[in-house]
Parts: structure tokens; sequence; C-alpha cells
């Protein structure tokens, strides 16, 4: 079924079966108690563990909502839970993405969580959210994130870890259980801490360190707060820090104060409108040089590959939210089965100019062959219309898929996104399918 989906680039279950017998079978699969989501997960935490051997693996998790509310009239009540405004129905996923460190390249996922939000959940006044433990809050995602990925890692024998998090992962009670020799914690700060034994907050001593240098990056666009695509330019100051720990932690197992580092990064001379870029980045990685700075930052950006996984699972091709599942439990099945599906369109095109990458992350033998059969069809007659990629490499593969997705093959032309290599890859399963017909049913083994 996960070759099927990974073929088509779509979880419609019609859309991915040849007949009406495999039809059955899948919607037997997905109905399947046996067929535990704990089992899904623990088969994308094996994929990844053999990639991570002897790496420094960015383990960047995130959460995001599977909103189910346009076909609510169809889904049975077991197990719906509440989203968003806490009136749509769906459920809530946070996946872990392991990146190499040096590349940035996805790796795979070490980790998913996926729960259900109760539609009695009580508002925060009356829950006394604050005097909670951190095990019954949903923000314990976190520290279960850093702790299943850690078991994956180990196992693959990784190099080293940094746990990388958006600004709902700043948590004292993570930066005093996650740390050890071999993880690291990397964070954007969401509140202004209290430094141990200064009069100082955190915001306030960092604004008053010396700009050490300057960083250019690539922000994307964001529709929901107007911020426009653009190359910002920002100025660069670092300092030690010792965070206190929080009073509403006073008298709980964790140390008074901890030792981090800090990194602050503002855009200088933003454009008319727009609100600057700021981050306020801490790590437990020492941060005593501008160049140690810079991989910080260079670190974060690389988090928003995770934002980019949800792309085709929600948007671009899978289109999860759309599944005519009537239960929860197959919904989240088969996301779970997307999600991986997803991880290999983020490769592709993470990958499309890394020749050093083998077309085998993506596509199996047959599907390689495939791809010869059909170069000719492919390129054109002059050396701008050939693909200029190693026969065998993950970019040679992604250069055809991209043609058979409508991009022009011109290298001064915008390099193929999502939604061209989903549509290239739909209609690569047609021909290949074809080819393997002919060729008296050759069966693709991933």
């Amino acid at each position: 079924m996960y070759e099927s989906i990974r073929a088509h680039q779509t979880v419609v279950i019609r859309q991915i079966s040849r007949n009406r017998a495999e039809q059955i079978a899948y919607y037997r699969f997905l109905e399947n108690e046996q067929v535990t989501l704990s089992e899904l997960v623990r088969s994308l935490s094996a994929h990844c563990q053999q990639q991570v051997s002897g790496r420094h693996i960015l383990s960047i998790s995130d959460t995001s909502e599977i909103n189910l509310q346009s076909h609510r009239g169809r889904l049975k009540p077991d197990g719906l839970g509440v989203v968003g405004n806490n009136k749509d129905v769906g459920f809530f996923i946070h996946p872990t993405l392991a990146l190499d460190a040096e590349t940035g390249f996805a790796l795979g996922l070490s980790n998913v969580q996926l729960w259900t939000r109760s539609r009695e959940r009580p508002d925060k006044e009356e829950r006394d959210r604050a005097k909670l433990p951190i095990e019954l809050k949903e923000s314990y995602k976190w520290l279960a994130s850093a702790e299943r990925s850690q078991r994956c890692y180990q196992r693959g024998e990784a190099k080293i870890i940094t746990h990388i998090g958006d600004r709902e992962a700043d948590l004292y009670e993570e930066w005093a259980t996650v740390p050890d020799r071999y993880n690291h914690v990397l964070v954007r700060v969401h509140q202004d801490r209290r430094l141990f034994g200064q009069t100082q907050s955190l915001y306030t001593y960092l604004s008053a360190q010396p700009c050490e240098g300057t960083y250019s990056v690539q922000v994307m666009a964001d529709p929901r707060t107007g911020r426009t695509a653009r190359e910002a330019l920002l100025g660069i100051c670092c300092a030690s820090v010792q965070i206190q720990r929080p009073e509403k932690l006073k008298g709980e197992d964790y140390p008074p104060s901890i030792k981090l580092y800090a990194v602050e990064a503002k855009e200088v001379n933003p454009p008319d409108g727009q609100d600057p870029i700021h981050w306020r980045l801490m790590t437990t990685h020492p941060v005593v040089a501008i160049e140690q700075s810079l991989q910080v930052i260079q670190w974060y950006c690389w988090r928003w590959w995770i934002e980019q996984l949800f792309a085709p699972l929600k948007l671009a091709g899978l289109d999860i939210e759309a599944t005519q599942l009537e239960s929860i439990d197959a919904i989240q099945r088969l996301t779970l089965l997307a999600l991986s599906v997803a991880v290999r369109t983020l490769q592709m095109v993470e990958g499309r100019d890394n020749p050093d990458i083998p077309a085998s992350v993506a596509f199996c033998e047959e599907q390689q062959q495939c791809l010869s059969q059909i170069a000719p069809t492919l390129q054109g007659q002059t050396q701008k219309q050939q693909n200029p990629y190693p026969k065998a490499s993950l970019p040679w593969a992604t250069w055809f898929i991209a043609r058979l997705g409508g991009w022009s093959g011109y290298r001064s032309q915008r390099p193929p996104g999502m939604p061209t290599l989903v549509h290239g890859l739909r209609r690569f399963e047609a021909i290949f399918i074809g080819w393997k017909t002919a060729l008296g049913g050759l069966v693709c083994t991933p």
C-alpha cells in the first residue's frame, strides 16, 4: 500500500487501487485494529535508524493539525477530537525529522506522535494549567519526542544529536532533562527568562551585547502575517547565560539554574511595512565566536524543512484532510503512511542538485530502469536540454520526474517544486505500470 501511495502521490484509495479487490484490501488494512499505530511508527523509525550511522543529526520536531471538519458528517464519533478553534474536528501530529547536520538533507522520521484533544477540554483557568506536571500537558510531546528519537539514533549509532524546536519547545523541563554528552538542544526563545544571580532579564542582557557580525538568510513568505519573501541581513550577537529555574518548578527535581548559550539575530533595515526578523536562540552547544553563532543560525534555518514536510501531506498532492475514510483510527494509520511518502518527496526537492545522493533513496531498481528507457523522450536535441546529472543519482531521476510534471528542463528556469514533482510522479506511475506490463509484469521492490 505504501508503494502505491508513494507512486500515485495521493491517499485517495480508489486512485491507488488497480481493481476492486485491491481497494477492499486497502480498506481492510486501514481498519484492522491489529495494525497498530505504534508498529507503523516503529517501521518509520527503523528506516531512519539505518541512515544515521556516524552522523551528527539535527532532530527537528513540530506540530500540525489534521482538520477533518469538511466531512465531519461522515466520520464515526469514536475517538473524535477537536482542533484549531476547539470546534472543528480532527487530530494532531508531531513528527520528528532527522537531518544530516553537515548538509541539511532529510534522512527520515525518527518518531511520530498522534493524539486527539477532548471536546470537553476545560479552559486554562479551570485546569489551573501552570500547576500541572509536564507529563500531564500537551507540551510533554517535546520531551517524549526527544526521548524516543534518542533511542532511534542510539540504535543507529549516530555520532551526536541536536534537538531543534520552535518557541513552543522553550521549556525549562527540556533544558534540564534532555541534554547530555551526546544530546544537545537548540530552541527559539519564547519567554524573557530570569537570569541567575542578575537583575537583568535575558532579553535586556542580550540587547546590550555588541554586534559581532552579519548573516544573510532567505526568508520565506508567510501569508498569515503578511511577511514577504526576501533576503534578510541579520546582525548577530551572542552571550553565555545562566537561566534561573521558574518559580512554578520550585520544589521539583530540577536544578536551580542551567548554563546555556544565547544567540540573537535581528534584521538590519527591513523593508518598509515589514516587521524585522528577530530570533533569540538558546542552545547547549558552546557559542563563543561568530563562526559558532552562524552555525547555530544555519541549523535553526533548516528547521524550515519540517514545515515543508506538511505541504505535500496536506496540500500538494496527498491531501490527507480530504480522505474519505470514516474512522479516526484508519485516518491516523493512513496519515503515517502518507508522512513517509511526504519525506520521499521532500528528499527529491532537497536532493535535486546533489549528484552524491543515490536515486535508490526514492526509486527502486525497476523504476530507475524505466526512467532510463523513457529518457530519450524527455530530453531534447541540444546540450541545454540534456539531463546534466550522473545516471542513478537522485537529481538524475528527479530531473526526469520534473520533466514529466511540466518543467522545461532549462537550468535557467526556476527549479521544480513539490507540485511539479507530485504531478510528474503521477504521470510516471502510469508509464511505469505500462512498462512493467509490457515486460511481463516485473514487480517493483523497495
